[in-house]
């Protein structure tokens, strides 16, 4: 069975961004294993006293074990959440470029009425240095997010379901090839 990763750039156990993932790898059939994002700030002074922490390199193992990654961010001051930069940041300094060829989907939710698309654009060239195979569109923005999941956490809206599914095909077929 296909191994999903999921990497989420809320901290929040209800937030928007989890349940997005969690409605991508359903229509996706897959399994979703989430990453651990609390790692401590990236500070080139403690990875030279002590090395990469364990809880990165356990990430970065992450990442170069599963078959596809999904990442979805909110938008934090038109940007990627900080927890999420913070990640890539720490995952950029280990060995073995875990995201080398990796295929990934990226997509955000948020409130706004924009569905975080400078979040999604920063996160895209946060990405860029990696070379990691990301689907290329629809993007997936989910404007004024807190509406549009219904009380078990399902996207209620056809139109972001079909993108999502267009999507996860995509991802689908990288992940076969």
């Amino acid at each position: 069975m296909t191994q999903l990763l999921g990497l989420c750039g809320s901290l929040r156990a209800a937030s928007l961004n989890r349940k997005l993932l969690h409605e991508a790898a359903r229509l996706y059939g897959a399994e979703l294993t989430f990453a651990d994002l609390r790692l401590p700030l990236y500070d080139g002074d403690l990875e030279q006293a002590e090395g990469i922490p364990t809880t990165v390199a356990t990430l970065a193992a992450q990442i170069a074990k599963a078959d596809a990654v999904l990442i979805a961010t909110p938008e934090y001051n038109k940007a990627l959440s900080g927890v999420l930069k913070n990640a890539l940041d720490w995952v950029s300094r280990t060995e073995g470029k875990p995201w080398l060829g990796k295929p990934v989907a990226l997509m955000s939710a948020t409130g706004g009425r924009t569905g975080g698309e400078r979040a999604q654009s920063s996160l895209r060239a946060c990405m860029l240095p990696f070379r990691a195979d990301i689907v290329p569109g629809p993007e997936i923005l989910i404007a004024g997010a807190t509406g549009e999941f219904d009380a078990s956490g399902r996207l209620t809206n056809d139109r972001y379901l079909a993108g999502i599914t267009d999507v996860m095909t995509q991802l689908r077929a990288k992940v076969a090839a």
